[in-house]
């Protein structure tokens, strides 16, 4: 029992899947088109909720937003369950491969047997696709992998009722519905829209403001919490930044590609330009995911300090308040 669905390798899971599933029912969207029309680039900072004993950051919106939004700018409707037990979730994800419907599963990562043992963290919004079963092995589209898989029924069932934050409950989504026709350039003008009001907000927690606080407490940490602690959290910020959901840098380069992406369908050449900027301000998230993780191994030269730090982010956060300053007046 396989389905004809062509795996297509990504930066992100989420965008990935989401293209993934609309392209084998015949909208060709790209990853960054997937990231821009559901506003994906994002940021914020959650001191109350400790993840790891640490700290939240997120450069993402919470799991499945991204997809609902693309959805819902296309005209496309979105089947989403949840379930209360592994039993009646393997039974629903059966009957859809034997009606030939590729389904997206929200999965934890942790115990992912394919994935190398670096990246299993306790993370709970991982997304893949599954599309197909032989045996008692169902057939894996990982976007971020750069090949097929496969996981038997206990690793899949395993995955797909994780424990802890952001427990998946078995959650298994997929289209069901399309528009006679899609108004692109409606779409794209509204996801830049919603980013650029999330980026800008004026809460202390999010997007460049966001950015401003967590720089800021870098400084205050040392003496507030001591060296091993603010270690710690930067070793999360930097895991939430680039190993998890792709994050900083990655995020940025995917929102390039989607400026250059829209360039062309909006015939507004300013965004090619500006995508220029938007990659240039992910190799700087880049570079403070070096350097912090030059501090918390303890590899840091005497030049890379906590302050150093605070400043390279607020660094960001200006160029990134003045680039959707920008951008929002386009629009």
């Amino acid at each position: 029992m396989q389905i004809d669905f062509k795996h297509h390798q990504s930066g992100h899971c989420e965008n990935g899947v989401a293209s993934n599933l609309l392209i084998y029912k015949g909208i060709n969207i790209s990853e960054p088109m997937v990231f821009g029309i559901g506003a994906g680039l994002f940021f914020v900072y959650l001191p109350f909720l400790k993840v790891n004993f640490a700290p939240g950051f997120s450069f993402r919106p919470m799991p499945g937003v991204i997809f609902n939004r693309v959805a819902k700018q296309l005209g496309i409707k979105i089947k989403r369950t949840k379930f209360k037990n592994p039993e009646d979730a393997q039974k629903a994800l059966d009957e859809n491969l034997k009606n030939n419907i590729p389904t997206g599963l929200q999965v934890g990562v942790y115990h992912l047997s394919y994935f190398p043992d670096e990246y299993r963290f306790h993370f709970n919004a991982h997304n893949l696709v599954v599309f197909g079963k032989e045996g008692d092995n169902y057939l894996i589209s990982d976007p971020i992998m750069g090949e097929t898989t496969t996981l038997t029924s206990s690793e899949l069932e395993r995955v797909r009722f994780a424990k802890g934050v952001l427990a998946p409950k078995g959650h298994m989504y997929y289209p069901i519905a399309f528009p006679k026709e899609i108004n692109w350039e409606k779409a794209i003008r509204k996801g830049i829209k919603k980013t650029c009001f999330f980026m800008l907000a004026k809460a202390p927690i999010v997007g460049v403001r966001g950015i401003r606080t967590v720089a800021k407490n870098i400084r205050k940490w040392p003496e507030k919490i001591g060296t091993k602690k603010t270690n710690h959290y930067l070793a999360q910020l930097v895991r939430m930044q680039e190993e998890i959901g792709t994050g900083g840098g990655g995020f940025r380069y995917i929102y390039a590609a989607f400026l250059q992406e829209a360039s062309r369908e909006l015939n507004m050449p300013v965004l090619f330009e500006m995508s220029k900027e938007m990659t240039h301000v992910g190799d700087l998230w880049r570079e403070f995911a070096i350097n912090a993780s030059r501090i918390f191994k303890n590899r840091a030269s005497a030049g890379n300090t906590y302050n150093q730090l605070a400043d390279d982010l607020l660094k960001i956060a200006d160029l990134e308040e003045d680039f959707f300053k920008r951008l929002n007046k386009l629009f």
